[in-house]
């Protein structure tokens, strides 16, 4: 865990590099609902091993309700907070002499609506949202970075998403692979290892891990990334 610089004061995030010595292209991995859970850690962890320079923040900053409640917030409204400190986090990729420059954001859930949120700003040169909230102003996404996203056919909280996207990204004519998978529900890329009863209740409401979609879909991220970002050293 390390702290980067943010608008809001020093915001703490999950950093993992490469072996080697770079340059890499960065990336920003956005967590999911459940905030820093050893999953996400290991997802940053795979982007590192995959030779991307990572950093994952902490969006709740400590648990707080409060950080809770104005994260969510923030992903209704696309700004505070929350969206600062990815922003911040972005920067301190790019400015980390490491960093080729390059940059990608990549989130889950809650993460995927965020990246979503972000992917129309200029300031990212790739990104993959995961089963994603669609943002309020959907049209924005004509004028995306290049983006690869993936959703699950049997999400019944995300009815026909990957569907808009599609279309948003098509009228701007924006470098894109989104892709259904019919057999995969809500979250299916996020392996939580959740207790027993709580892994239960995920089967049942359908948010639960399916490594067949897991593994095709970080095989197109991460090729998707190579090409829009550049191949990592």
């Amino acid at each position: 865990m390390i702290d980067f610089a943010a608008p809001a004061g020093p915001a703490p995030g999950y950093h993992s590099v490469p072996e080697g010595d770079g340059p890499w292209p960065g990336v920003v991995v956005v967590q999911d609902v459940f905030g820093m859970t050893a999953d996400i850690k290991r997802i940053s962890d795979r982007f590192a091993a995959n030779g991307y320079l990572t950093l994952t923040p902490a969006l709740y900053r400590g648990r707080k309700p409060g950080c809770v409640v104005s994260t969510m917030k923030s992903l209704v409204t696309g700004q505070g907070t929350a969206v600062d400190d990815l922003i911040a986090a972005r920067d301190h990729l790019a400015a980390d002499p490491r960093c080729t420059g390059k940059v990608g954001v990549v989130g889950f859930c809650m993460g995927g609506g965020f990246s979503l949120l972000l992917a129309p700003r200029g300031i990212f040169d790739a990104a993959a949202p995961n089963y994603g909230q669609l943002p309020k102003n959907l049209s924005a996404l004509s004028a995306s970075c290049p983006m690869v996203a993936s959703y699950g056919g049997k999400d019944r909280t995300l009815p026909g998403a990957a569907d808009k996207i599609e279309a948003a990204l098509a009228k701007g004519e924006v470098p894109r692979d989104v892709k259904v998978y019919p057999e995969a529900g809500h979250s299916f890329m996020n392996n939580w290892d959740l207790p027993g009863p709580v892994s239960l209740l995920e089967r049942v409401v359908g948010f639960n891990y399916s490594e067949p979609e897991a593994e095709d879909a970080w095989r197109r991220i991460l090729d998707f990334f190579a090409e829009h970002l550049g191949s990592p050293a």
